[in-house]
């Protein structure tokens, strides 16, 4: 994550006050100095972090926090609430026209992934919100821009409006409209020309697509790994242009995150989307309080729950829990387990989300191989359904035989039935536990 040289600076400046009983305007002080350090390396603008070191300190020093009975976790409180607000405080959610469809301008400079963003939008468009996007191609400039969202629009089925390269800009918007009517699209994504640095003829054209198409948004998309710059290619297109939010790529990049701490103090403008990865569905809704939660190292349990909602089958969830309360699970269902978590994203993410992960000596450096876990499957997959019910019959030869089907090893396949076992007998002794505990009135498994 972006913020992780940040995140772990503020947890341990975080760390030191957290179980005071009794804090002094000295330990909020010192607390102080650590943040401003922690933030100005993190890049964050220098006007911004005065403010905030400001509004909280006053708060640390006020009464809310002096008479409270655990001032330290106040303090801390103080910090999330101050650093939600800078980011925006609540989410900004995108605009829904009441007469469709609601029209989108994608803009901003070359190589911050405007084209790939726009196909990942309208990917998140249609799969989380039931949208029906129209992406179009108004970049006639770039070489092979229109090639890329066309190779973008088959990758994901989605329709690609394009007159070629040798029609203007403004011309291909307005027909996109027309033509996004007469299919009945919701929602138009027009990927406009970037340039390596402002000019004037850029904004000209762009000035004459807001005239001629009247968008409803015009998402700014900057790269967060490139800092400072990104605050001031926000706010030079912001005066120019009048956008309506931003979308941050590359937030998952070795990054030191200032860009999304200031972008939204210096323009006034929203951070909307965040791009967290490669992949066509790695853009998330970017919100304020559950990034500030996984700054501080609080976690983000909510956005957890989402990605799991949004993967997980709940009827093979449920049918599962029976399996793991009765101890009944087989190779197959602990398959289809690994498939739907997988679903869900890089592993190693997914832990960060956790509550308390942060307290986890070596986290930030923990990258799970995702190579693991296709080499488990390969080894279960080379195995017969009888086997995969009853691991118990897996003698020396058939070991041998799933070894050479999966193209693994003989040790590999004793690690994982080995593995496996160890799981159901844990399983059984909390089931016994749950059991003892119903009669007792106390012990509950979590999902109990």
């Amino acid at each position: 994550m972006a913020f992780e040289g940040l995140a772990d600076r503020l947890q341990k400046t975080m760390q030191k006050i957290r179980g005071k009983g009794k804090v002094t305007e000295a330990d909020v002080k010192e607390m102080m100095r650590e943040v401003r350090l922690a933030l100005l390396y993190a890049d964050v603008n220098l006007k911004v972090v005065k403010d905030f070191i400001k509004k909280v300190s006053e708060r640390a020093i006020g009464q809310e926090v002096m008479k409270s009975l655990t001032p330290g976790q106040q303090v801390i409180k103080v910090v999330k609430e101050e650093l939600t607000e800078l980011m925006g405080g609540e989410q900004s959610k995108i605009a829904v026209s009441p007469k469709p469809p609601t029209v989108i301008m994608m803009v901003g400079l070359q190589g911050a992934g405007k084209t790939t963003t726009s196909g990942k939008l309208a990917n998140l468009l249609r799969k989380n919100y039931n949208r029906k996007p129209l992406l179009v191609a108004a970049d006639i400039y770039r070489p092979a821009a229109i090639n890329q969202l066309q190779t973008l629009g088959k990758q994901l089925t989605m329709p690609v409006f394009s007159l070629g390269d040798q029609v203007s800009p403004v011309e291909i918007a307005a027909k996109a409209i027309e033509h996004a009517k007469a299919e009945h699209h919701d929602y138009v994504l027009i990927d406009t020309a970037g340039r390596l640095h402002i000019d004037e003829n850029l904004m000209d054209e762009l000035k004459n697509i807001k005239e001629a198409v009247k968008p409803d948004e015009i998402f700014l998309v900057v790269d967060a790994m490139t800092g400072q710059d990104a605050v001031n290619v926000a706010t030079s297109f912001n005066d120019q242009l009048g956008i309506t939010g931003v979308i941050l790529t590359k937030l998952d990049g070795d990054t030191r995150g200032g860009a999304a701490l200031s972008i939204r103090a210096v323009t006034g403008k929203p951070i909307k989307f965040v791009g967290m990865g490669e992949k066509m569905d790695a853009l998330e809704p970017f919100h304020p309080e559950r990034m500030a939660s996984r700054i501080l190292g609080m976690g983000d349990v909510l956005s957890l729950i989402e990605k799991a909602q949004a993967n997980v089958d709940e009827e093979k969830a449920r049918e599962l829990e029976k399996k793991m309360r009765s101890a009944s699970l087989t190779l197959d269902d602990f398959l289809e387990q690994l498939s739907q978590v997988r679903n869900m994203g890089p592993l190693d993410d997914l832990i960060k989300m956790l509550p308390g992960a942060n307290k986890i000596k070596g986290l930030n450096n923990l990258k799970i191989d995702e190579k693991q876990i296709a080499h488990v499957e390969a080894i279960i997959r080379s195995m017969t359904k009888e086997e995969k019910e009853h691991p118990e019959i897996i003698n020396a030869s058939r070991r041998k035989r799933i070894a050479k089907g999966s193209g693994r090893t003989v040790p590999e396949v004793n690690r994982l039935l080995k593995q496996f076992e160890e799981m159901k007998k844990m399983m059984k002794q909390m089931n016994n536990m749950t059991k003892k505990g119903k009669k007792k009135g106390g012990f509950k498994l979590p999902f109990m």
